[in-house]
């Protein structure tokens, strides 16, 4: 770039400044606000007012956003299926490039954290981590609804519901405890069960890091002196960063207990290296 052309760019940043202050001194006591920000957070929280009626049932919006997603993301895999794996090619294109590489990461998560009985856990963190992004990433598209009280709302991410994020953390928890019955029978099973406040950690893990980026969010809408543009930049970086590490995390959790709860016990450890120096000694 240069000198003229930085120049040029110099200028056109500060006019837009300069009109966004315009703007906000134009406007200063000419808005009101029906709700006070306690209020407004409390609502992106609790969602304990704003309910949409479901088949005669009263229903947090974030429900509604969880079978929006789970139908999206049903529907594309679908079509992946269907039309797009049967087409892969010896010179992948630059979605089979994405997807393969996505399903093997997922497949080197569980092969390094949990060497035996893998496939499984590689198919449950594929479908966990791609839900929490895209579930994620859903608020940024503003998908409207109307309420009971005939109020419009966006619809907010499943896991920004603090039932939704304990239904993750519970079904992860349900899982892991599978693997330990799958691979160690009765000991996995007891072992699953004394990471009791894994479930907990997992759920409010998940809502506290969503949450806090949808009340930033709100605060920032709600003073009309930062609502030019920064909502923007914010929402969408805080969207983004929350859907990247809280899919890494869980992933990453589950798959290490999964691998801690299937690993054999000392006991049969030791019966599986007397029968293979039996069958060793046999063969001999």
């Amino acid at each position: 770039m240069t000198k003229k052309q930085q120049r040029k760019m110099t200028i056109i940043f500060l006019v837009i400044g300069a009109l966004l202050v315009a703007g906000i001194v134009m406007t200063a006591g000419s808005y009101t606000q029906e709700e006070d920000v306690v209020t407004v957070i409390r609502d992106s929280v609790i969602h304990d007012t704003n309910k949409i009626d479901l088949f005669g049932l009263e229903v947090n919006p974030g429900l509604i956003a969880g079978f929006a997603v789970t139908g999206i993301l049903t529907v594309f895999a679908l079509i992946v299926r269907i039309f797009v794996i049967p087409r892969f090619t010896l010179v992948p294109g630059k979605f089979q490039m994405v997807l393969e590489w996505l399903v093997g990461y997922f497949s080197g998560l569980s092969e390094t954290n949990s060497p035996r009985k893998n496939r499984l856990l590689g198919a449950y963190v594929f479908a966990a981590g791609f839900y929490i992004f895209a579930g994620t990433m859903f608020e940024l598209f503003g998908i409207q609804a109307v309420t009971t009280s005939g109020h419009s709302v966006a619809l907010p991410a499943p896991l920004s519901d603090v039932n939704g994020a304990i239904m993750m953390g519970c079904t992860s928890y349900l899982f892991i405890v599978l693997g330990g019955i799958l691979n160690n029978g009765v000991g996995g099973l007891g072992g699953a069960l004394k990471e009791f406040s894994l479930p907990i950690s997992m759920s409010f893990r998940l809502f506290g890091a969503l949450v806090s980026g949808a009340i930033v969010t709100e605060l920032v809408y709600h003073y009309m002196g930062l609502s030019y543009v920064l909502p923007v930049i914010i929402g969408v970086l805080f969207t983004c960063l929350h859907a990247l590490i809280q899919a890494y995390v869980l992933t990453m959790l589950v798959a290490l207990f999964y691998g801690e709860v299937s690993e054999p016990s000392e006991k049969k450890l030791s019966k599986l290296s007397a029968k293979a120096q039996k069958t060793k000694s046999q063969t001999a």
